[in-house]
Formats: structure tokens, sequence, C-alpha cells
């Protein structure tokens, strides 16, 4: 948001537009490409064969670039911040907006949290002797207080990072990200010069239930592409370019994941990946003969840690703040830090949450790539349907990236990203091949209890459109005098809350 109500002469901080275009597209790809891939390639190998999990990445990669299509368009034509929370807004009103919005951070923060338990797990990997002073036993998992206070530390730097600025936060991304692809480079030379197809034998395995299998990770991968939504308002580019990035970050990652599985799998057997904690890192010194090679991706992982952890926590930051800012989540969520004008609140509510995480576990990694992605997936699809909607109802809408041309063919590419999504929801379900366990659908029940809290707070009856965030800060405001009325039989002078923006305001 780029305007706050003023009082008096002092105006309330505002979020500043200073990410360049290197920033933006760091910012999206580094968001998807996590530590993933150093961790659950040998899974992805072992059960679909590298093939077949490299076709299992081409065909998610394919469903999120049309998923991201939507959002190219989307955010072009309204590049603020909180992304989801104003397409569908304006498509279809408040508490479709909150849904899908509460969907998406319910997303990022589990791969928040991931990232905080998988840096220890990665650090246990190049120190041994890590594991100090045991704390207790979660699910087989043994946690450690030195173990633990590893991804603490991670925790506390990037929330620290994220509060004194997004500038900040973007050119270390870049960095970083750069530095990750020189690892993947390594990981590829020495796929060239000491891998042999014979040790990626057989090429597919376990059949459909095996493809599957690795197509209902895509979602968690591929999350980040829509941090670019997210930070919009604080882009230095023109939206068009924007929307561009999102899909150009969604198909740098399909390549990635691809080139992974198969630089991987020409280093080691299926024998070897099956008994391997980090596949990518030990076929990487299988290729070179060399156990200091491994150790040398494990810093590429560590990169990967740190950028999608950079990345999703400065998106789920911006969503939570633009709810808090439109009235569906507690103002709190919407104060901004007076010096560098970053959403602190939220930074340190996320930041709190990844800092807790290390000491559930590394067991937690399975449950929280399972647990956020149907939270994701329900996102996307919304938005596919926010897409439609605003096509349909506004075809004059000013749309910087009109997605299809001005034919019917963008309101197909809208249909089809919502057929795709529906898909991927049925994976999750049980009884299907690819079902997932008791412990994820908790933590996705328990997230969803709490929003549910929240969303019966939003009024009924907000009519989607141009004007609902106004509409729905003055209900909230009636709300609220009303509800002072009856305690002190009088109703007091209603103030705008600091950082509720209307929508004329908005850049």
């Amino acid at each position: 948001m780029t305007s706050t109500p003023t009082q008096g002469s002092t105006a309330a901080p505002a979020l500043k537009k200073v990410l360049g275009r290197w920033d933006t597209l760091a910012i999206g790809v580094g968001a998807m490409i996590g530590f993933g891939w150093v961790v659950l390639t040998g899974d992805w190998i072992t059960t679909a064969g590298p093939l077949g999990a490299s076709l299992a990445m081409v065909v998610g990669g394919g469903i999120m670039a049309v998923v991201g299509l939507t959002y190219a368009e989307l955010v072009a034509a309204m590049p603020r911040a909180g992304g989801e929370h104003n397409y569908l807004l304006r498509a279809m009103g408040a508490r479709w907006s909150f849904a899908g919005s509460w969907a998406i951070v319910g997303g990022y923060i589990t791969i928040v949290a991931f990232e905080a338990v998988a840096l220890p797990k990665t650090a246990l990997y190049l120190f041994p002797d890590l594991n100090k002073v045991h704390l207790w036993d979660i699910a087989g998992s043994e946690v450690y207080l030195t173990w633990a206070l590893v991804g603490v530390l991670g925790g506390v730097a990037i929330t620290a990072i994220n509060i004194r600025g997004i500038k900040t936060a973007g050119v270390v991304q870049t960095f970083v990200v750069l530095f990750l692809f020189a690892i993947g480079a390594v990981l590829l030379f020495g796929s060239f010069t000491g891998g042999s197809t014979q040790t990626m034998e057989p090429f597919f395995n376990n059949g459909v239930a095996g493809f599957f299998g690795v197509m209902i990770i895509v979602p968690f991968m591929f999350v980040g592409f829509d941090v670019i939504p997210q930070s919009a308002e604080e882009c230095d580019i023109e939206p068009r370019r924007i929307g561009k990035y999102v899909v150009i970050a969604v198909l740098i990652a399909t390549a990635w994941y691809v080139m992974v599985i198969l630089a991987t799998s020409s280093g080691m057997g299926p024998a070897a990946l099956a008994t391997s904690d980090l596949a990518t890192a030990d076929a990487m010194g299988a290729l070179f003969g060399s156990a200091m090679m491994a150790k040398v991706l494990i810093a590429g992982g560590i990169a990967g840690i740190l950028t999608s952890w950079n990345s999703l926590l400065m998106g789920a930051s911006r969503l939570l703040y633009a709810m808090a800012a439109s009235g569906m989540l507690p103002a709190w969520f919407a104060k901004l830090h007076p010096r560098f004008h970053t959403p602190v609140n939220a930074l340190l509510f996320i930041g709190g949450l990844s800092v807790l995480a290390p000491f559930f576990g590394s067991a937690m990694l399975g449950w929280l790539v399972d647990s956020g992605s149907p939270s994701i997936v329900i996102a996307y699809l919304l938005v596919g349907v926010a897409f439609v909607i605003l096509r349909k109802r506004e075809p004059m809408m000013e749309r910087p990236l009109r997605i299809g041309g001005k034919g019917n063919f963008g309101k197909a590419i809208g249909i089809t990203s919502v057929i795709f999504c529906a898909g991927l929801i049925s994976l999750y379900l049980p009884g299907m091949p690819a079902a997932i366990g008791i412990q994820p659908w908790l933590l996705f029940g328990a997230w969803w209890a709490m929003g549910f809290a929240f969303l019966v707070r939003v009024p009924r009856g907000i009519e989607p459109g141009i004007n609902a965030e106004d509409e729905l800060l003055a209900r909230l405001a009636m709300r609220k005098a009303a509800k002072a009325k009856a305690v002190f039989g009088q109703a007091p002078q209603i103030v705008p809350a600091e950082n509720n923006v209307k929508e004329s305001e908005r850049a």
C-alpha cells in the first residue's frame, strides 16, 4: 500500500517501491528452489524412477505455469501488496478473499517452518557432532538443544533481515540465488563427466502410483512464484514486467528440478539412494569421487534454504499486512516499522513460528510438506476462479498484460487452471494413490479451525468490485461503533486505523 491516512501533519509509514528487475525475479525463483531438492530428490527417484520423476515435474511445472499465467495478468492489473487478497476481494467478495488469503498464508508458513527444521538437518551433515543435550523424541525423531538452536538462529537472522527492509532482503536474495545456480552448474558438470546412464535404471518405477506419488509434492515445490504478487507494491518496475516474471520464475524452477533429478540419478543407483538422507549431496560426492564435493553441494542446499525462507517470510508477512489493513485480521498485523517501513509485527509473528519449529524435530519435515500443499492448491484454484469472473464481469478492466489476447483464449486458460487445481486437490484425498497421512491432515485442520474464528468476523454481503475494501472497512467501523454505543451509551468518533487504506487512495 503506497499511501496511508494521516493524522495531523504526520504521515503514517508506507511500503517503499525499491525492488528492481533482478530482485523481483530472484524473489520468485529463490522462493521455489528451497531445500527440498537436496533432501527429497532421492525419494522422488525411488518412487517413480528418474524419468518418471522428471515427467512428474514437467507436468507439474506445466500446471503451475498455467496457474502462473492467471497470476501474471492479475498482478499486472492490480500490483498491490497482498496478491490473492486483492484479486479475490474484487472478484468474489470479502469472505472468499479471506479464505484464499488464509490458504496461501498457511502454505507459506508451513514452508517457513520446513526451512527452519531443514537448516539444522543440513548442518548435522556438515558437523556430525552437532547433537548435544537431548531434549525429547517426537515421532521417532530425537531433538537436541544444540541442533534446534541452529534453526532458531536462522529464524532470528532471516526475520531481522526482512525487518530492515525489502531492499536489503532482495539484495541478499539475488546474491544467494546466484551462488545456488553456481552450485547447480557444478552438479550438472559432474553428471556429464562422472555420471552414468546405467545407474539411472530403472528409468520408471511404480507406474501411475509412482508418478502421482511425486505429483503430490509439486505444489509444495513450486510455491513461491506467487510471492512476486505479494510484494508487487514494492516493485519499482512496470506492472506488465512483474506479470511476466511470474511465469519465467516457474519455468526456471521446472528446469532446475529436472536437472537435479537426472544429475542425482546419474551418480547413484536406486539402492544407494534408498539409504541416503541427503541423496543429492551424496550423489555429488559420488560424481566427483570426493566427500568435499558433497559438502559443497550442501552449501548450495543452505543457499536454497535461505532463499526460500527469505522469500516466503516476505510473502506471508505482506499477506497478513494486507488482510489486517482491510480489517480481516487484527490491526496489530498491519503495523509498519517507523524507520524501515516493513510489516514488523507480521514478520515477528511468522518469525516466531519458525523459531519454534526446530523443537518439534525432523519428523516435522514430511508433515509440513503434506499439510501445506492442499491449502496452497485451494488458493490457486480460487485465483483461477477470480480470473474467469473478472474476465466475464469486467471486460474493460485495465490489463497491462492480457493473457491469451482479447478473445476467449484467455478465459480458457483460466478455466484450465481451475480444472488442473481441482485435479491436484483430489490427489490428497483418502483412497487416492498419493493420499496424505493423518498427521498432515491434523495440521491442515488446525490451521483452518483457527482461520474459521477470524472468518466469522468478516461481514456477510460485501459486494465484490473495485470498492469492496471501502465497503468492508465501513461495515467493520459501523460494527465497532455499535458495540461501543451498547457498552458506553454513545458512539465514539471513528478514526481510520493506521494503515487502513481506501481503494481510491491506492496507487
